[in-house]
């Protein structure tokens, strides 16, 4: 019996001591937690997606009860979010501008040159890592290997044509895709602004010609166009100053290269077809 009862009681001493131990260690090691910061990332998204530029939604929570980070980052969250962590903070709300990506490129197959035939990682990190930094003979076009899809927790990017597309619908703005693209090309504009360029390329008119028809050649049509000053060619293509656009459209109307898109525009009119001519009798 006793070559039972003691180990039993051995070990039940030394479970009890090690449970004290572990007791005492987490009273003397506790760290008071900010129930607003708890709060707070209920309020947000919720997608972790890093565009706030902290590491996720509870970072970005303890960042601005810690901190003092801006309330008005959370575009994935938007308004409402904003206007919650506000609440939470006795504070008065700050306006969140909703945004979306849109690619700066407009090199689909066919349009844009390539350098080689890449048969690699279908991935645009990877590729870009090449000579040439990828296939295509602009240095600045998309690969077209979707990393920026893969990034996209809304589903809301495809490959078409050898470029990113970005369903405006389903995009929240979060910035993931912008942040993946080797390239720099996916930008974040606010919704409300339905025009934009598709092109990043700093090759001069002659050498982009040679790369791509579809780019950008910087001829400065556009920034004369524009009534508000609100384009302007640097690096050899056309920026747009969103907090001077009002989506006029000119810029877009009198670009030769149609390379500026306003998605407000209505859709070019179907071709006539010519009259048949009569048999002649």
């Amino acid at each position: 019996m006793t070559e039972i009862l003691f180990p039993a009681l051995a070990i039940g001493a030394v479970g009890l001591a090690l449970g004290i131990l572990l007791a005492v260690a987490a009273k003397a090691f506790h760290v008071e937690v900010d129930e607003r910061i708890e709060q707070i990332t209920g309020c947000l998204s919720g997608a972790n997606c890093g565009g706030c530029g902290y590491a996720g939604c509870s970072a970005y929570a303890a960042a601005i009860v810690n901190d003092g980070a801006p309330m008005g980052l959370c575009t994935a969250g938007g308004q409402a979010a904003a206007n919650s962590i506000a609440s939470i903070m006795g504070v008065e709300a700050v306006v969140v501008e909703p945004m979306r990506a849109v690619v700066r490129c407009a090199g689909v197959t066919g349009a844009a040159a390539d350098h080689y035939e890449y048969c690699g990682i279908a991935d645009c990190v990877a590729a870009a890592k090449l000579q040439g930094g990828g296939h295509k003979a602009c240095n600045f076009g998309c690969l077209g290997y979707g990393s920026c899809q893969d990034a996209c927790t809304e589903g809301g990017i495809s490959i078409v044509d050898g470029v990113a597309s970005i369903d405006g619908s389903a995009c929240i703005g979060c910035g993931s895709c912008v942040k993946v693209c080797p390239k720099g090309i996916i930008e974040l504009v606010p919704k409300k602004n339905k025009v934009y360029v598709k092109c990043s390329s700093c090759d001069k008119g002659a050498a982009m010609k040679v790369k791509c028809s579809a780019g950008c050649i910087g001829c400065r049509i556009c920034e004369k166009a524009c009534p508000n000053g609100a384009v302007t060619v640097t690096d050899s293509h056309a920026s747009i100053d969103y907090s001077k656009c009002t989506n006029c459209g000119l810029c877009a109307e009198k670009c030769p290269r149609h390379i500026i898109v306003n998605e407000d525009a209505p859709a070019p009119a179907p071709a006539c077809e010519e009259p048949a001519a009569e048999a002649a009798v």
